[in-house]
């Protein structure tokens, strides 16, 4: 949060990529010739002049040296709409509850 990330999603997926894995069985059948083993998948979504110093931050804090790790995959995002109110665009974070007053309250 003191980075202005004010969401992240994480989700526990099966994966497989240079490292190899385990063969994933499903009903005691082989699910796939490929070989998968358990990743961890965190989106985030920043503003585009945030985007630089958060990759800068994961990188520092996740990189030991190791295969399999991870990747960044930087995507962008067309639009943002909130469910509630149906607004669109960077004003959504910026509403009562949204990531500005997140962060004002958390500094106080």
């Amino acid at each position: 949060m003191k980075m202005g990330i004010c969401g992240v999603m994480v989700s526990n997926v099966p994966g497989f990529s240079s490292q190899g894995g385990l063969i994933e069985r499903r009903g005691g059948s082989e699910f796939s010739k490929y070989k998968f083993i358990a990743k961890v998948k965190m989106e985030i979504t920043v503003s585009k002049d945030q985007v630089e110093a958060i990759i800068g931050k994961i990188v520092e804090e996740a990189k030991v040296g190791e295969i399999g790790v991870g990747k960044i995959f930087v995507v962008p995002v067309s639009d943002v709409i909130r469910v509630r109110t149906g607004e669109h665009g960077e004003k959504t974070e910026r509403m009562i509850g949204g990531c500005a007053d997140m962060l004002a309250t958390s500094s106080t």
